[in-house]
């Protein structure tokens, strides 16, 4: 059996092939991740232009959590 794995009679043409096509599957991958993130993004965009407007202008539920500093008297 031969040791050589590669179809190509030029040694350094077949690893640049496969380090190309290495490459452009990364590419496809991250593509793939930024256009779900950007689904998401739009989808939860979507979802806040249907809620009504009073909702957007309530205060914010943060307020609750806030937790006021102790007061210092002084003599």
């Amino acid at each position: 059996m031969s040791d050589k794995y590669y179809s190509e009679p030029n040694e350094t043409s077949a690893l640049r092939s496969w380090v190309m096509w290495q490459m452009l599957r990364g590419a496809g991958w991250a593509a793939v991740f930024v256009l779900v993130i950007s689904a998401i993004y739009a989808a939860l965009w979507g979802i806040g232009q249907l809620l009504p407007d009073e909702s957007k202008t309530a205060p914010s539920p943060f307020g609750a959590l806030e937790i006021a500093a102790p007061e210092v008297v002084q003599a």
